[in-house]
């Protein structure tokens, strides 16, 4: 039988308005580990009733509904009357129809999308790593991490309350401590205690916790770079992040190593390994477009420069969040994984001629890497 966890989700207005501004995370991103506590209390709405009054009498259904019940949309009102959530004299309802004044309206609303958004569902979850503190995952590219706008379910959270149920409800965001792109694959850690998380966030903001991608580039850049630039809102383009000057940048830090270089149809692509010593929003494709080196099918980031078709049809950024390295948060020892490229990212290095095998780099990359 199918677990159902349904929380009652209540962000503080910091949490809130980062989820709002920041939708789609791409790189490791620490969050505040008290930002959040999930509950698990249903979060549905009784039913309302009214008597229409006759001062709103030859006027429409909507239009008395959105009188009556302020509190909601105009749209909503309309959308939940055509779902047959709203009766007139306990009979379905119906939006163009006039009323008359006395009827009695009964309005059953439907739970918004986000009041539904943190409950427990059965998403496939590849498990790399699992102990009582930690698990680590592999998530597929065109998972999201967290329930937002336009993703209120089918995310990691929520694969994570229905693997872990009560023990990831009681955790803030069940347990998420940094965060991919939906269409950025690879591996991600997750908390499976509250001492667990407050410690793998405070790594993360002392960079003990070591991140490497594998990326695929137009273009050939340096054989070793350090990119130091601050990275903020796009001012021309709010759903874009940019290198930007001043204080509406945050410090963001990549360290940059090209492996492999080849041709596809007359146009340079590199294999490069990138390293995270920040976690800002989209800090590697951001990064890489700024030294004009934007990562292969990534449309949000594309250069004006005319490409050519990628092979095999593949359609997102070309990044894999391929190792992770911690310090254990109950005993210190030192812990890395590694995952490799997906299939469909495999399949496309392979058609672009790009033979560096990932498997063949050392343990140890501190040497690989600029300082």
């Amino acid at each position: 039988m199918t677990r159902s966890i349904l929380l009652d989700y209540s962000p503080s207005a910091s949490f809130a308005t980062e989820i709002a501004e920041d939708p789609i995370d791409d790189d490791l991103s620490p969050r505040s580990a008290d930002a959040i506590n999930v509950p698990a209390t249903a979060a549905f709405e009784a039913p309302l009733s009214a008597e229409i009054p006759f001062t709103l009498a030859g006027d429409r259904l909507d239009k008395a509904l959105a009188q009556l019940f302020p509190d909601y949309s105009r749209s909503r009102l309309q959308a939940w009357v055509e779902a047959g959530r709203v009766t007139l004299n306990g009979a379905p309802a119906k939006v163009r129809q006039r009323v008359a004044g006395g009827e009695q309206i009964v309005v059953t609303p439907a739970a918004l999308p986000e009041q539904l958004a943190f409950s427990a569902e059965p998403v496939p979850l590849a498990a790399v790593y699992e102990d009582a503190a930690l698990s680590v995952f592999n998530k597929p590219a065109g998972l999201v991490v967290h329930p937002a706008a336009g993703n209120w379910s089918g995310t990691l959270l929520n694969g994570l309350l229905h693997r872990y149920g009560q023990q990831a409800a009681d955790l803030p965001r069940a347990g998420i401590v940094h965060r991919l792109d939906k269409d950025t694959s690879g591996l991600m850690v997750v908390a499976r205690t509250l001492v667990a998380q407050t410690d793998l966030v405070r790594q993360l903001q002392a960079r003990t916790v070591k991140r490497h991608y594998a990326a695929l580039v137009w273009g050939r850049p340096v054989a070793r770079k350090v990119v130091d630039a601050p990275i903020g809102r796009d001012p021309r383009e709010r759903t874009r992040m940019a290198v930007v000057e001043g204080s509406a940048g945050k410090p963001a830090r990549t360290r940059v190593v090209t492996l492999a270089t080849a041709n596809w149809e007359e146009s340079p692509v590199s294999l490069v390994l990138c390293s995270l010593d920040t976690g800002r929003t989209h800090q590697i494709r951001v990064h890489m477009a700024h030294l004009g080196h934007p990562l292969l099918g990534d449309s949000l980031y594309r250069s004006r420069a005319k490409r050519p078709p990628l092979p095999n049809g593949f359609a997102r950024q070309a990044l894999h969040a391929w190792r992770l390295g911690l310090l254990h948060p109950d005993d210190g020892r030192a812990m890395h994984w590694q995952a490799p490229l997906p299939d469909d990212l495999a399949a496309l290095k392979a058609a672009l001629g790009l033979t560096f095998d990932l498997s063949t780099l050392p343990d140890s990359l501190d040497d690989l890497f600029p300082a």
